[in-house]
């Protein structure tokens, strides 16, 4: 008897691209990796690496479409010896941005679910098209191979209905499906599990709050490895100050600048979403350089970054009140991986909750996850690198191995 197949190949399909991993779930390695970007133009760009040899290959000029780019996705991994229709490959999993309340778990893709996820365009229409192209590429390269869809939202499902409910008429909210689901969740699930192992305890023993800080940014009140709360709501731009959406925002300034900015829906649309956030308050939305400025004096940068700060702490603070006992913070994400005067500013002030941060740990820069709080901190301040991959991966591989068994 052969053994079973133990590979997962990870698509992330975007409006204009694919991000996507190969890896073997014996033991979570990577296989291969790759990007195809800006689909649909004269200059796409692939860039597929075989991991195991670390040899790197690139591609530049047209990729028509979604289907093509999966066809030539599937072309460099055959060269590679890893092709799609290589026995070892156990499924493919698909990151989908919104599954509404109707999924709350890892999903084997059939056409019902097809159609779900197409009915919950309206809830993510960037988003949610471009995961249902990538998926019917690939299932068209590969009928016979399990396909599942792992959502973002999924995670936050577990939201008391106090938590995940807004201040509405039940019967408008319920007809028109307004709620608050959370994004990322792949992300706070994979690191409020490894922050839990981090500390040497079970997840269901720890309460955590993940702070998910990248160019779009959430944060988590996971309790006993079950979310809460979370930041986003109905859509990604409630919460924290990200890098070009507003966050949270008193509702009536919607109002306000139609009615007196003469601004249309689309373009108060593009305002919140695409220019605020801290592009929207100095013209950058890259920590890195908003640091730079702010060590050469600049004061945009230095409002932008301490407004961005501000509601870092007023979530820390709401989240703690939300858990009662906190046993972690986790940073995680790009600007949560690597800006430790964001870490450092973030906690500052809080002492009085246990929460500290150590500035020679903080300072370092390391691959794996860490503390970076005093030995004796009531409360753990943990840096951990988030893996939405190898978390797509293995949901993915455990549907599919549990179908098999």
């Amino acid at each position: 008897m052969s053994p079973s197949p133990t590979r997962v190949l990870v698509l992330n399909s975007g409006s204009s691209s694919v991000k996507y991993q190969l890896l073997d779930m014996r033991g979570g390695s990577r296989l291969a990796a790759g990007l195809v970007e800006r689909i649909g133009e004269q200059t796409s760009r692939f860039k597929h690496t075989c991991l195991g040899s670390g040899d790197t290959r690139e591609q530049n000029g047209p990729i028509a479409d979604h289907e093509a780019a999966l066809k030539a996705v599937a072309e460099e991994l055959s060269r590679d010896g890893l092709g799609l229709d290589s026995p070892e490959l156990a499924a493919i999993g698909h990151r989908v941005v919104h599954g509404g309340m109707f999924f709350t778990e890892p999903t084997v893709i059939d056409d019902e679910v097809l159609a779900e996820i197409e009915r919950l365009i309206p809830l993510a229409p960037l988003h949610n098209p471009a995961n249902l192209t990538g998926i019917r590429g690939a299932r068209a390269l590969r009928p016979d191979l399990p396909q599942v869809a792992v959502f973002d939202t999924a995670f936050h499902t577990t939201m008391p209905e106090s938590a995940a409910r807004y201040a509405l008429d039940p019967k408008i909210a319920d007809r028109h499906r307004i709620r608050r689901y959370g994004f990322h969740g792949t992300s706070h699930a994979y690191v409020s599990r490894e922050t839990a192992r981090l500390l040497g305890r079970a997840p269901e023993d720890v309460n955590v709050i993940v702070l998910h800080l990248g160019n779009g940014a959430s944060a988590s009140a996971v309790q006993g490895g079950r979310c809460v709360d979370t930041s986003m709501g109905l859509t990604p731009l409630e919460g924290l100050v990200m890098g070009t959406r507003s966050g949270d925002l008193d509702p009536a300034v919607i109002f306000h600048l139609a009615r007196v900015g003469g601004m249309s829906m689309d373009e108060i649309d593009t305002l919140l979403n695409k220019r605020s956030g801290l592009f929207g308050l100095c013209g950058d939305n890259d920590m890195r350089e908003i640091r730079r400025r702010i060590d050469e004096g600049d004061e945009d940068a230095k409002l932008a970054f301490d407004i961005y700060i501000h509601r870092l702490k007023k979530y820390i603070g709401a989240y703690y009140a939300v858990l009662g006992r906190v046993d972690a913070v986790a940073f995680t994400a790009g600007v949560g991986e690597n800006a430790a005067p964001v870490r450092e500013a973030a906690v500052a002030g809080l002492e009085g909750l246990g929460l500290a941060v150590d500035p020679e740990l903080n300072a370092v820069r390391a691959d794996g996850p860490r503390l970076i709080s005093p030995a004796a901190a009531r409360v753990a301040v943990a840096v951990v690198p988030t893996d939405e991959e190898l978390e797509i991966a293995t949901q993915t591989y455990a549907l599919v191995d549990a179908g098999r068994n």
